[in-house]
């Protein structure tokens, strides 16, 4: 059966401002791109792919280095490393780890983005890192997810923008632990978001 993942409230489709973009785009002809995921189970690190997916990585560099307004869980607008702090609020056992929401209910604030769809790459490949959506296109914003396992029927839905390169067995460790309604009994914390610029 294919699962979807859970979307973002009431999406509006929004221009991501292109001075936002500008630094996620430059990097790729100095550096490759890595985020550092550390979790309270461990490392997951991923390498990006701004030069298959500019927007979509460019608006989660943003999110991640607190260069990009959110809401916080009291509705206020406000720069701060996003996803830090955050919890991985839908857990499927072999299926994907997702994280990026503030309140069940409220949006994060920020635009959405276009969906960039690449045939290149493939969710038949796992440990593949994504956009969330709200279930229909260009409503990706902050929600983002990890397979852990090959899941092909999601290609041509979601935007792959980047592969998880170690830290595979921490991703699969989250899959696994107990939940109700895909949530973890006990939660599972994003620490720290970060990004390095790696130079080639």
């Amino acid at each position: 059966m294919k699962r979807t993942m859970l979307g973002i409230a009431a999406p509006i489709f929004v221009a991501l401002c292109p001075a936002l973009l500008l630094h996620a785009q430059d990097a790729p002809r100095h550096a490759d791109l890595y985020v550092h995921f550390d979790t309270s189970m461990g490392e997951i690190v991923a390498l990006l792919f701004p030069e298959r997916a500019p927007v979509t990585v460019g608006n989660f560099v943003n999110l991640a280095e607190a260069k990009k307004a959110t809401l916080t869980k009291d509705g206020r607008l406000v720069h701060r490393p996003f996803y830090n702090g955050l919890t991985f609020h839908r857990v499927i056992k072999g299926f994907m780890i997702q994280t990026g929401l503030v309140k069940e209910g409220l949006p994060c604030g920020g635009a959405n983005i276009k969906d960039e769809i690449d045939s290149a790459r493939s969710f038949a490949t796992p440990f593949m890192l994504a956009m969330a959506n709200a279930g229909h296109p260009n409503s990706a914003n902050c929600q983002i997810f990890i397979t852990v396992a090959p899941q092909r029927p999601l290609d041509g839905s979601y935007t792959i923008f980047g592969q998880v390169v170690s830290g595979q067995d921490v991703a699969e460790r989250i899959s696994d632990v107990p939940v109700k309604n895909d949530r973890p009994v006990i939660p599972v914390i994003a620490k720290t978001v970060t990004i390095e610029r790696r130079a080639r």
